[in-house]
């Protein structure tokens, strides 16, 4: 494995003293009540393994946060399971689903693990590109029908999506769900941006479906939600037999991890909505300010219902190439980017679409947005 084009940008932005709008590391607070529970956890004590499942708060926690918002009724023991981050959620459920020579699907571009844990299980990652409709990712339902095969085992679902910000329809994943019922596939949904979506876009997760919740595993995180994600705290819902088997596999990754932080959240899972709600309020003004910014600097970025990211073509500054134009960026305008090319599995990846992240502190972006209209 070579240098990530991750660790070339970060260090390029330390190098030039760039704005880094490449990683998607919040510079927002985190909720005050958080920290001060996750500070008398530490002191009170709470410091030795959980149990390996998960603290028992929180995945009773977890469980009433996916009845209140999704209707989803698990089980807090057996259908829930606490997990490092939604990283290890992810590498647990491809590892405990996939033996090698199975394939799984996902939508490309995609977050940057799915191929790895493919790797790891020995399995194929098959890319399904998501089509380009004006400033829009969609769905191309033929080729997600071309792409299933006899090896097909995992659907790789990511909704919100990173990094579009693409939030899937209600038809898309109608759609979705009856090629996976259709072919027996699990479906290995990822949603750590479920409180994150903004204006009149709204998550549904694909677990709701009919004939869904029995062939999901549903991850999600507390990092991005509450600007905390070196925390590294992650879980895992589905039905028993699936979960059982993603725990086989995570025992022997971290084992248990973050017994502070899993006490903490476990209060603060049950209060996420007011919180999230005025969160969201800040990120739409910081994705609004940054797309007007990339609007003025000349690109075009594209939209995004969700998440930290926004998408944007970068010809019009001649560029057709996205790496070329990152690398250029931190001395042409002292801002960092990273390009999507690096999410890409497809060979046939849009080379002039460049990633900027928007979770970050507002004077930070208008300083960037500044100096790319200054750049143009």
């Amino acid at each position: 494995m070579g240098t990530s084009i991750f660790t070339e940008m970060t260090e390029l932005a330390r190098s030039t003293g760039a704005v880094n709008l490449g990683q998607g590391v919040p510079e927002l607070p985190s909720p005050g009540a958080l920290l001060k529970d996750v500070a008398e956890a530490v002191t009170s004590g709470s410091n030795q393994y959980p149990p390996a499942v998960g603290f028992p708060a929180l995945r009773e926690a977890v469980a009433a946060h996916q009845l209140r918002r999704y209707g989803l009724d698990y089980r807090p023991q057996g259908e829930v399971l606490i997990t490092t981050g939604a990283t290890e959620a992810l590498a647990s459920a491809v590892l405990a689903l996939c033996d090698p020579g199975d394939e799984i699907i996902a939508f490309d571009p995609c977050y940057d693990a799915y191929a790895a844990d493919a790797r790891l299980a020995g399995a194929r990652l098959v890319a399904v590109p998501l089509a380009l409709d004006g400033a829009d990712f969609v769905l191309d339902v033929d080729a997600l029908r071309r792409a299933v095969s006899p090896r097909t085992r995992v659907l790789i679902l990511n909704t919100p999506h990173n990094p579009t910000g693409k939030v899937f329809t209600a038809d898309e994943l109608a759609v979705i769900a009856d090629v996976c019922t259709q072919h027996s596939l699990t479906v290995i949904t990822d949603e750590v941006y479920e409180h994150l979506v903004y204006g009149d876009a709204r998550h549904l997760t694909i677990a709701s479906l009919p004939g869904m919740r029995e062939r999901t595993l549903t991850i999600s995180s507390a990092g991005k939600t509450f600007n905390v994600t070196g925390w590294k705290v992650g879980w895992i819902c589905g039905p028993r037999p699936l979960v059982a088997a993603a725990g086989a596999a995570k025992q022997f990754l971290t084992y248990a991890s973050g017994t502070p932080y899993q006490e903490a959240l476990a209060r603060a899972l049950d209060t996420v909505d007011a919180w999230a709600g005025d969160l969201r309020g800040v990120l739409t003004r910081n994705r609004d300010l940054l797309s007007d910014g990339l609007t003025r600097a000349g690109l075009l970025p594209f939209h995004a219902d969700a998440g930290y990211f926004l998408q944007a073509d970068v010809r019009p500054w001649g560029y057709a190439d996205g790496v070329e134009f990152c690398r250029d960026l931190p001395e042409r305008a002292g801002v960092v980017a990273i390009p999507t090319s690096a999410f890409y599995v497809s060979a046939d990846a849009p080379a002039w679409l460049v990633r900027f992240s928007f979770c970050k502190r507002e004077e930070s972006l208008r300083m960037a947005v500044d100096q790319l209209i200054k750049a143009q």
